[in-house]
């Protein structure tokens, strides 16, 4: 099987539509944790997941601009699918940049077909969420091709995707205390456990579990290093925030959407003296407010993405900075529009916005709950070091 190879343009018509597919199921899915295998499956045969494959392998090599839509749009239909593919598209780029031209071959290959990558990356119990205690330690000497052979330990939390992905890209030191490197292995490679105790209040089919990893073989030719992605300029954490900014606009856009299906069904408030609570002044400014506010986040999304285009066409420390800069205040302003919105939205659906068949509250829940990766009181803490001081952020992929 092969997949579509998308031009922008068709991408983001083919997520739109995704999107409005994944919205009749979302509220049903939510309330059941029907987790989404199938609509996964069908994400990646309509070519979505291979926007990222570079030229040289055959895929369409899209822009930052371009993917952050495509998220933006099936986050609108279902929140939980946009999450799934997020780590797919991020350590696609840590293959691009890192991943020797063989192991790049290989997976854009499969990626092509529909293969799908997740993620193996935080832990429980660490000092933070950048310390982490997974190893791959020598199996035995080198072979005569340089080629060592490798074994993976660890455990490992928040493995969102991890459920439904074919490869999963396992974070670790390299030897005991060594430096970090991503281990590419087999989802059902033996000693891999993929385990479905994700107990969250929102985003609840995200296959975010457990990853159990006891002597995993890994060769080291499916090994790149990660330590030296900061080292200097670059996109990758900026193009993995900017993702996350996505979620949370399709979250707030969504919900908004709702509330407006919601109020047209609803009664006024008698004093208002209207016939209609679509008429309702108090009604109108809520949701001119809040309007204003998904406006804004959609705005600066959109800003970002492009910043970190501009800054992928020309890598320097400044360009870098610019984009970094622009995704926090898309990040920020998203999360708290995000979590706003769906609070909110009860002021002006009223009582019906409260019937659990309704399912309302999974908007709030749902941006509750995603927005907790990353405090957007840091976001705006680095703003506020530029403005004030001229400050560069810094690189270390959360920002």
């Amino acid at each position: 099987m092969s997949v579509p190879v998308l031009a922008a343009e068709d991408a983001v018509a083919a997520a739109r539509a995704v999107g409005h597919r994944l919205a009749e199921g979302d509220l049903d899915r939510d309330q059941r944790r029907t987790l989404p295998y199938d609509e996964v499956k069908a994400l990646a045969a309509t070519g979505l997941l291979a926007l990222t494959v570079p030229e040289m392998y055959g895929g369409a090599e899209a822009s930052a601009a371009t993917v952050t839509e495509v998220i933006r749009l099936i986050s609108w239909g279902d929140p939980n699918v946009g999450q799934i593919p997020h780590s797919h598209f991020v350590y696609l780029n840590q293959l691009r940049l890192h991943g020797s031209g063989e192991y790049q071959r290989r997976i854009f290959t499969e990626v092509l077909a529909g293969g799908t990558i997740a993620n193996a990356q935080s832990e429980f119990g660490t000092k933070h969420l950048r310390d982490f205690r997974t190893t791959l330690t020598p199996a035995g000497p080198s072979t005569a091709s340089g080629a060592g052979q490798w074994l993976l330990n660890g455990e490992k939390f928040y493995c969102t995707g991890s459920l439904f992905a074919d490869h999963l890209a396992v974070l670790a030191h390299l030897d005991i205390d060594g430096p970090l490197h991503v281990a590419w292995v087999r989802a059902d490679a033996p000693g891999i456990e993929r385990i479905d105790d994700w107990d969250a209040v929102g985003q609840r089919t995200t296959g975010s579990g457990t990853v159990r990893l006891q002597d995993v073989p890994v060769s080291s030719d499916w090994i790149t290093p990660f330590a030296t992605e900061f080292e200097g300029p670059t996109t990758y954490g900026a193009f993995a925030q900017v993702l996350h900014a996505a979620i949370d606009a399709g979250i707030a856009r969504r919900a908004l959407d709702e509330a407006a299906q919601l109020v047209r069904k609803a009664r006024p408030y008698p004093d208002a003296g209207v016939e209609r609570a679509v008429e309702d002044p108090v009604i109108l400014r809520t949701f001119g407010e809040l309007e204003l506010a998904v406006r804004g986040a959609e705005a600066l999304l959109a800003q970002a993405a492009c910043a970190v285009d501009a800054a992928n066409a020309d890598l320097t420390d400044g360009s870098t900075a610019e984009a970094s800069l622009a995704v926090a205040a898309a990040r920020a302003s998203a999360a708290t529009v995000s979590v706003e919105v769906g609070a909110r939205i009860f002021e002006v659906a009223g009582t019906r916005a409260a019937l659990a068949g309704n399912g309302v509250d999974r908007h709030w829940r749902n941006a509750r709950t995603h927005t907790l990766h990353d405090p957007a009181a840091w976001k705006v803490q680095h703003l506020g070091r530029w403005a004030a001081a001229g400050t560069p952020p810094p690189r270390h992929g959360q920002l």
